[in-house]
Order: structure tokens, then sequence, then C-alpha cells
């Protein structure tokens, strides 16, 4: 958002618009509510009004990202359709948040470590392996997918998709196109994962 472009409306989600802007651009260092103001051209004690210092807007990203990033994964996994194609839209949704919002992906994961993360945080923050592993369990109902610990499933689903974006997002796909290697990539999981005959 250009300076000066914020002029009435509401002003919480322009400055958390804003603060995702600046932590794409520059990190979580080059944030501060000073900054955002100036941005918005608004008086300085304008952001205050909704957050108390930098850290609560930080907090208040990692919130919004994980709430949005558990309900694109959620309308994935609820949409109509077989099991495995839903596990293939989880995948791509996944994907799709990794590689569009990189640097917040990073602050989120980076929150929900902390030691100080609140029960929130901590709670949004497993909702996403909570719901590939609700999945999980339908296609090993349905036999599609080996027996196991659905959660220890996911997890290696998460780590086969959250590792195509990490090369993504760092170029490093030389010249595959993100398509077609999350194609690829969903299909060699799906395989691995499929119940043996």
């Amino acid at each position: 958002m250009p300076e000066g472009s914020y002029h009435h409306g509401n002003l919480r989600a322009a400055l958390l618009e804003r603060a995702e802007a600046v932590l794409t651009e520059s990190g979580a260092v080059g944030l501060s509510l000073r900054g955002l103001a100036r941005d918005l051209g608004v008086s300085h004690a304008a952001p205050t009004r909704h957050f108390r210092d930098r850290q609560a807007v930080l907090d208040a990203l990692v919130v919004n990202g994980f709430t949005e990033l558990n309900g694109r994964l959620r309308a994935a996994a609820d949409e109509p359709g077989p099991v495995e194609q839903r596990l293939i839209a989880l995948g791509r949704a996944y994907l799709g948040f990794a590689v569009e919002r990189a640097a917040l992906l990073q602050l989120m994961f980076t929150a929900k470590h902390e030691e100080q993360s609140s029960q929130e945080l901590r709670e949004l923050g497993h909702q996403a392996l909570e719901i590939a592993a609700h999945l999980i369990t339908e296609a090993q109902r349905n036999g599609i997918v080996r027996t196991g610990d659905p959660a220890r499933l996911a997890q290696i689903a998460f780590s086969t998709v959250h590792g195509l974006a990490t090369l993504a997002v760092g170029g490093l796909l030389d010249d595959t196109p993100l398509d077609e290697a999350t194609d690829l990539a969903l299909q060699v999981l799906l395989a691995g994962l499929r119940a043996t005959p």
C-alpha cells in the first residue's frame, strides 16, 4: 500500500496488510508502529489504538496467518469428491499458501515454537496437522492409505510439500515449473501413502 493511501475504513486491517508487506520486503526487523503509521499516512499514535506494540502486530499476523492457512486446508479437505482427490487438494492448498506467503509462514512457524507462545497460537498451529490427519484417517478407512499413525503420516506428507515450497521460494527448482513439480511431488507422495494390496 503506497504511503498516504489509507484514509478511512478498517485501520487494523490496513495495518496488518501493510505489516505483512513490510515483513515480505525487509523481514520482521523492518517492522515498526511508526513506520506503519507513516506508510499509511496516519498519526504515529493511531496504530496504538489497535496494537500496543510491534510484538502485538507480529502476534496478530501469526494468528491471522494460521487462521487463513487452516481455512484453506479445511476447505480442501471438505470439498466434495473422492478422498484421494481431496488429499491432492490439501497438498495444493498448503503449497499455494507456503509459496504465496513465504515470509508470513516462516514467522508463523517461528512464533509457534517460541516458549512464550500462547495457548491459542499453539492450538491454531496444530490444526493443519489435525486436518490432514483426519483426512488420512478417512482414507485409511476407505483402504486407500496404508495403516499407521495418521498424525505421523500427516507429518511426513507436510514435510514433502513444505520441502517443495521451500525449494520453489528459494528459486531452486531450476527449469521445472512449480505446477509440474507439484503434480509430480503429490503423485510420489500418494504412491508412498497408498495401501499395498
